[in-house]
């Protein structure tokens, strides 16, 4: 017969024997009562998408902007502006620009509307555009004769002195007169660039 001291150590061993497997369950239950007492997961946000809608807007709008000298280096002005927030451009209504060179020649440009970046370096005419650059200087210290770009769509850089467009434009260099399909122009470099269909009238200069 097994003796109460031999009955006592069969129950230890057993119990030593089952408790690793005891731990096990509950550590198991213990996880599962964490993962179901655990608030969900919050769903991140989506980012937010900014509107293409103006921010503020103004009548009678006027902007110049000057060299380190002092001296006027550009004029922005327009009927009715609207600033757009997600682009950071200006939206004007009836746009007319002065701009000057660092020889002083004078260019104004004007259109139905217009957009411009806010230091007015960059400027986008649509409807009736019209930029003209008044005789001057060129590289050479020769005298330029007057340039007229008439177009549906001008794209003017005014510290690069660059404009361009995709669409249809007149050009008119003094007498000359120059139709085409596109028209980009470096006047730093004086080259200018017609392609598609381009025609030209050129008028002989006075007998010397």
């Amino acid at each position: 017969m097994w003796s109460p001291q031999a009955l006592v150590r069969e129950a230890w061993d057993r119990f030593l024997l089952y408790l690793p497997m005891a731990c096990m369950a509950v550590l198991a239950l213990g996880t599962y009562w964490m993962v179901r007492s655990a608030p969900p997961a919050e769903t991140p946000a989506a980012p937010r998408v900014q509107r293409h809608d103006p921010d503020y807007f103004m009548d009678g709008f006027a902007v110049k902007t000057f060299d380190a000298g002092g001296r006027l280096r550009s004029e922005v002005m327009g009927d009715k502006v609207r600033h757009y927030p997600d682009t950071q451009w200006l939206e004007i209504d009836g746009i007319h620009i002065r701009s000057f060179d660092a020889k002083g020649t004078l260019t104004t440009a004007s259109a139905d509307r217009g957009l411009t970046n806010e230091d007015g370096s960059e400027v986008q005419l649509m409807g009736n555009a019209l930029v003209v650059r008044e005789a001057g200087a060129d590289k050479g210290d020769k005298a330029s004769p007057r340039m007229q770009y008439r177009s549906e769509f001008l794209h003017a850089f005014m510290n690069t002195e660059r404009l361009k467009s995709h669409m249809p434009v007149e050009l008119q260099r003094g007498n000359d007169r120059f139709t085409a399909d596109r028209l980009e122009f470096d006047n730093v470099e004086q080259v200018l660039q017609l392609t598609g269909r381009v025609h030209g009238t050129l008028v002989p200069g006075p007998a010397r």
